[in-house]
Order: C-alpha cells, then structure tokens, then sequence
C-alpha cells in the first residue's frame, strides 16, 4: 500500500499548500513530505508529482521532498535523474537522517539538494559526548561552504539548541519547540504566534 498511500500524502500536502496560499500568516510556509525507496523508484514518479501540482495548483516552490541517504545512494545516476527533473518543477529536496549511511562526497555533491537533515542520533548526546559534538560541527560547516541549509532533528533540550547555535545550525526541529498536533491546532497556534508578533511589532 506504500505507493497509493504515499501518493495520497504528496497530494493532501499539495492541497494544503495551496490553501495556505490564500492567508497571509501560511503563504510562505514550505511543507516537507517524506518518499519512500519504493515510491520514489516507480517509473511514473516524475509525472505522478507533476500531475499532483498541476491538479490542486499548489506552487511546487513551497513542497519539499525529503530522501534517505540509503534511498539516494542505491542508485545514484537514476536519483540525480529523477531529482533533476522534480528540482526543474520549482520542488525543494531534503537530505534525512544524513551522517548515518555511507556517506560520500563524491556523490554528495552531484546532488541538487536545498537542504542537509541532521540525524537526532548525533543530536541525542550532543551536550556531552564529544565525537557527536565534531560530527556535527562538521555536517553544519560541510553544508554551509555547499550552500545548503542545515536543519538538526530531534532538539529536546536547552544545552543541545545551545551547542547547535553556537556551531551556527539556524533552523532545528523537535520537542523542545512542539510536539506533532492536528492540522486545525497547528493552525490555531499559527495564528496565535502571529497575533503576538503583530502586538510585539505594533507596541514598538
């Protein structure tokens, strides 16, 4: 069920982009869905996706895809293919769970991603343990002199958003800032972060 369920995903999320496009507090918001190995080989994923934006006329500029390290280097000539060919649509790519394949910089750098995902498993410990430490410095600076964007997954607690801001990671997921709530509380606590920055704002 992976392929019809993953295609259900990428379109519910299309929909909900274009639908965040018509209010000001949501239109800029990008919205990430995570593929599968077995969706993202299929023959007609290309076009699959490019018929899922043309349907629900969400801009393929707020979508971004995110791939496994594992899945992209199964086959690199066909995912730099595939990519190439989404990234030609206006769609974003994310790296997830990066540092725990088999890295390479050889192929790293042939692919046409937006953004690195630090795995929360160099996250976990980053306060203390000193080898997770350098790992991550070393993602954060390998993908800044690459142009990407670096995001850190799984950030808990205080000490770990202060290490990461002090390696220069600026944008960081996880419990510290929110749990996962219903589409309608998300919105809800949207729209309530927006009314306090206009106070703030107005105020000044």
């Amino acid at each position: 069920m992976i392929v019809p369920i993953g295609n259900w995903v990428l379109s519910t999320a299309c929909a909900q982009i274009k639908d965040w496009s018509a209010h000001a507090a949501t239109r800029d918001l990008r919205l990430a869905v995570n593929v599968s190995a077995r969706q993202f080989r299929q023959p007609g994923f290309v076009a699959e996706v490019e018929q899922i934006l043309v349907e629900t006329g969400a801009d393929p500029s707020r979508l971004k895809i995110e791939l496994t390290e594992s899945l992209v280097i199964d086959n690199v000539a066909d995912s730099i293919a595939r990519m190439q060919a989404l990234k030609a649509l206006g769609i974003g790519f994310s790296m997830d769970d990066f540092g725990t394949g088999f890295s390479s910089l050889s192929y790293l750098k042939r692919l046409p991603l937006d953004q690195l995902k630090i795995d929360r498993s160099f996250v976990d410990d980053l306060a203390t343990d000193p080898h997770d430490a350098a790992i991550v410095q070393t993602i954060i600076t390998m993908g800044h002199t690459m142009g990407l964007h670096v995001i850190a997954e799984g950030v808990e607690t205080e000490a770990q958003l202060e290490r990461l801001d002090q390696y220069g990671c600026a944008a960081y997921q996880g419990f510290l800032f929110g749990k996962a709530v219903p589409l309608a509380e998300f919105e809800l606590l949207l729209a309530e972060f927006w009314a306090r920055f206009i106070q703030a704002d107005c105020s000044t």
